[in-house]
């Protein structure tokens, strides 16, 4: 187990314990924002231990936290013990999980077996609840994992030099509505549409996949939209854009990224909105008042 931060709670500058003393717990998942997650509380005092998920987290969290556990998914049980043997009575949920493991990847311990089998709608929103429940009965709370890095929240506007024509506003106006919908269900956060018609729903695939499925049918020129879920636990899931997703756009010639402003994550900004640029395609941050 490898430590190599103060166990006191001090960051390197001497900064002292932000509010909230005592170490941070982090259930990491896959990409860049477990590792930003950590460095930010690191820089705000407060020391930051890790669990960390196989086959998903990158290995250079172990330099960014005290302490890191690896489980397998499903490991509910060693989860908990960890964060309650560290002290940790707060933890951030960041990073991607594949949920297409759930299927053919998975080790649920008995507390995850007992878990998921109370659960009546297995369900992004209704699972990520239902394991924050479990961490309340063990006095660990869950904050959001913006806590630190309220940065990183999109901003509101035409954010590219391209802006939207008519006809793309207007199927960003029909995306918006109807993703709202589809999120009340808990399905999913992007929808593909084109000339006012859907073409792809995000079920368990993912973003990436749900915009190559509805990219391929649009021949080019697709609106993609990515909205927070009606009712959705801001904590944790939050929408999220970066380099791979105007990547995947530009596979399938899609035309226009519409997200929902000061509620989605955008990673990597400067560099998305300069290769979106150079692409030819729009992204646009939208206050979810203008558009209800």
């Amino acid at each position: 187990m490898k430590k190599n931060r103060s166990e006191t709670g001090a960051a390197c500058d001497g900064t002292p314990p932000a509010a909230g003393a005592g170490p941070l717990g982090l259930v990491a998942g896959g990409g860049q924002f477990p590792l930003l997650c950590a460095r930010a509380a690191r820089a705000r005092g407060r020391e930051v231990v890790a669990v960390a998920h196989r086959g998903e987290t990158d290995p250079a969290l172990a330099d960014e936290v005290s302490r890191i556990e690896w489980v397998h998914l499903g490991q509910l049980g060693r989860l908990l013990r960890f964060l309650r043997e560290a002290g940790a009575r707060e933890v951030q949920f960041a990073g991607t999980i594949t949920k297409k493991r759930i299927f053919r990847d998975v080790r649920p311990d008995l507390r995850a077996l007992n878990l998921w089998n109370r659960i009546d709608r297995r369900l992004d929103d209704g699972i990520l609840r239902a394991v924050a429940d479990e961490l309340a009965a063990e006095g660990i709370e869950v904050v959001p994992s913006t806590l630190y890095l309220e940065d990183l929240l999109a901003p509101a506007g035409v954010l590219t030099r391209r802006r939207p024509t008519r006809e793309q506003w207007d199927d960003i106006r029909f995306g918006w509505n109807i993703a709202k919908e589809i999120g009340r269900l808990d399905i999913g956060q992007c929808l593909v549409v084109k000339d006012r018609a859907v073409l792809a729903v995000e079920a368990i695939e993912g973003t990436d996949e749900t915009i190559r499925r509805g990219g391929r049918l649009a021949h080019g020129g697709a609106v993609v939209v990515k909205i927070l879920k009606p009712g959705q636990d801001t904590r944790f899931d939050l929408p999220a854009l970066g380099l791979r997703t105007v990547e995947t756009m530009a596979e399938v010639k899609a035309a226009v990224l519409a997200l929902e402003a000061g509620r989605a994550l955008f990673f990597d900004r400067r560099a998305v909105v300069q290769r979106a640029d150079r692409l030819g395609i729009v992204i646009v941050g939208l206050k979810g008042d203008e558009w209800t």
